[in-house]
């Protein structure tokens, strides 16, 4: 990714697909052996002096995730389909829960992110969390859906669970998997990101 240049592409954000082709474009390249060779000089370079080597490894990541299951595709949830799963949970149903309670249970979050997300069809959980990304991160644009207002009709619960799920990065949630065939799932809980959290984008990534 770092010898394709990949990080140029950064903004705006690109699909999967394009950055597998630079990967696939540059592998062609360079060969294994070329890569085996970059990639020892790639792991001695430090991010801080050489931010496109953060955006690099950030893709990776994206890349290794998207592929995480033969027969499918899969992707992080959004901050919108964390937060809906959330809200559908059994979990923190006073949404007045300090930011200590929290801190002390990062367990208890993801087991209810993955609870929540298990009482509706994953395309239902999708629509909620547009709609909810829509709500609070938008607000401009946001528009009327009948199905999130009757699923999720608490509004301070439901700005409680986006907040926490904006900011609170060390929550995991688990992948949203598109399978070739058609449908969805719920895919596995990813290991952490690059920088050591689960970053959740406003918007799909596939």
């Amino acid at each position: 990714m770092f010898e394709a240049a990949a990080d140029e592409m950064a903004v705006p954000v690109p699909t999967t697909d394009t950055l597998y082709a630079a990967f696939l474009a540059s592998l062609a390249e360079l060969g294994t052996g070329g890569v085996a060779e970059v990639a020892d000089t790639f792991s001695g370079l430090d991010q801080a002096e050489f931010p496109e080597v953060g955006a690099c490894r950030r893709f990776a990541y994206r890349l290794a995730l998207s592929f995480w299951y033969a027969g499918a595709r899969s992707r992080p949830m959004t901050v919108g389909e964390a937060a809906a799963a959330l809200y559908l949970s059994d979990t923190y149903r006073h949404h007045q829960v300090d930011a200590v309670t929290v801190r002390r249970a990062p367990l208890l979050v993801s087991r209810a992110i993955r609870q929540g997300a298990t009482l509706v069809p994953v395309e239902t959980l999708i629509r909620l969390g547009s709609a909810m990304a829509r709500e609070f991160a938008a607000p401009v644009t946001a528009g009327r859906d009948w199905l999130y207002r009757q699923a999720l009709p608490d509004w301070h619960r439901r700005r409680f669970c986006f907040d926490l799920m904006r900011a609170d990065t060390c929550q995991p949630s688990p992948l949203i998997v598109r399978l070739d065939g058609g449908g969805y799932a719920v895919g596995a809980t990813p290991p952490a990101g690059p920088d050591g959290t689960w970053r959740r984008a406003l918007r799909e990534q596939w």
